[in-house]
């Protein structure tokens, strides 16, 4: 009997910690290319953890493989979660070389970063269905949002299910329009900050724990 009742307790345990919720949940970023995906990564990363996820550039998708920074603890109101950020490439419907070209880069490495960009969306795809627990959709503000990139994100993380937070970037550019976002996608909340500046991040905490603890 005492070897059953071990077996049966070592059973319970793994079950356990299966099914406790324990795990840090995986937050994508998503959003276009050039939105401040990746600023916004590294701020958050920085203020949790002092390290940074990424390189950072004002040339598009500068991000071209997901990259992941592991258990971020966000103490906020005397609670905290734990997530894990997971920084995606931008999605978008057509990724053109010569793009690349009028930041003076040569033709080569234009095409190979046109490549690499594909195969980065597909791949940021790929976690958008299989591997993320909850979205942050990173917007820029200065920009108009009612894309057909957009659009078409936003309905796959509503099929899936997924918490989703809208941030309205680059609000420290005079061309920012938040409004105009929150009337792109009245059915959820928007939150203006500036990942480059640091602005309104208290608040973005504050969302990242009610959406995602």
């Amino acid at each position: 009997m005492g070897i059953f009742a071990e077996l049966r307790d070592s059973i319970s345990r793994v079950t356990d910690k299966l099914f406790s919720g324990s795990e840090p949940k995986r937050i994508g970023i998503y959003g276009p290319p050039n939105a401040g995906k990746t600023t916004l990564a590294n701020r958050i990363a920085r203020d949790w953890t002092g390290d940074a996820i990424g390189p950072e550039s004002h040339i598009p998708h500068e991000t071209r493989r997901a990259r992941r920074k592991e258990n971020v603890e966000i103490k906020r109101n005397g609670k905290s979660v734990t997530i894990d950020i997971v920084d995606t490439p931008g999605v978008t419907t057509k990724v053109d070389y010569k793009e690349f070209l009028e930041h003076d880069m040569e033709k080569d490495d234009a095409v190979r970063r046109s490549r690499e960009a594909t195969e980065g969306v597909a791949e940021a795809m790929h976690w958008l269905r299989e591997d993320v627990d909850g979205v942050i959709y990173v917007l820029d503000s200065s920009t108009d949002p009612f894309t057909q990139v957009n659009t078409m994100l936003i309905g796959i993380i509503e099929s899936q299910k997924l918490p989703v937070l809208i941030l309205a970037n680059k609000t420290d550019l005079d061309e920012s329009n938040v409004q105009r976002i929150r009337n792109a996608f009245p059915q959820h909340e928007t939150i203006p900050l500036s990942a480059l500046e640091g602005a309104n991040m208290d608040e973005v905490y504050d969302k990242i724990s009610a959406y995602f603890g």
